[in-house]
């Protein structure tokens, strides 16, 4: 599916011959850019945030296919709705609501039962073109177990804790980003910390 992206910029010129985004150059401002017509403010957002995006999906989902179903569809999204862009929020933000109702879709047609119940994901997974060397260093013993930890959360859980710690939103910003209060974000962030605490307790890491 990233391939397919990928394939997709063919006719977009070589990265070399791009004009050079300044480095202060924020999100927001970069999808205006876009939206007006330039590619190469695409090529910023889209090797800004598609680390984190992924790994965000592949957490959710546990699956590696269907996070890369997922990761392409949100990209699509963003470019289908360039027209109709507003900086109302941080990019971020806007985009990772698409991203949280795709995977709410997702949901809807694999069954919520077959998220809540699916084995823990490979670690090894996380280790793509995707990653970067923290999240690689992170996989040690104890960053594996975790990683098996975070797959047992219910989904809402899953989702808070995934957007804080991959996203680094706060918890505004999470409520919006999936539609609810701000104490429910509070509460579910709660409980995704005490079973994971349980969780790594329970293998020997206090």
């Amino acid at each position: 599916m990233r391939q397919g992206l990928a394939g997709n910029r063919g006719s977009t010129p070589s990265r070399s011959m791009l004009p050079l985004m300044p480095a202060e150059t924020n999100d927001q401002d970069l999808m205006l850019r876009y939206r007006n017509g330039d590619a190469a403010a695409f090529e910023e957002l889209y090797g800004r945030h598609k680390g984190p995006l992924y790994r965000y999906l592949l957490r959710q989902t546990g699956h590696a296919a269907n996070a890369e179903e997922i990761f392409q569809e949100v990209w699509i999204k963003v470019i289908r709705s360039r027209q109709r862009y507003k900086p109302l929020a941080k990019f971020s933000t806007w985009m990772y609501q698409i991203a949280h109702n795709c995977f709410i879709d997702h949901v809807r047609r694999q069954g919520r039962n077959a998220l809540e119940a699916r084995a823990g994901m490979e670690p090894d997974e996380l280790m793509t073109d995707y990653g970067n060397p923290e999240s690689a260093a992170a996989l040690s013993q104890s960053g594996q177990e975790l990683t098996q930890a975070i797959a047992t959360l219910p989904v809402e859980q899953r989702e808070a804790f995934l957007l804080r710690m991959e996203g680094g939103f706060g918890l505004k910003e999470i409520a919006s980003i999936t539609g609810t209060g701000r104490e429910t974000v509070k509460s579910r962030l709660r409980y995704a910390m005490r079973r994971l605490r349980e969780a790594l307790e329970d293998n020997g890491h206090e």
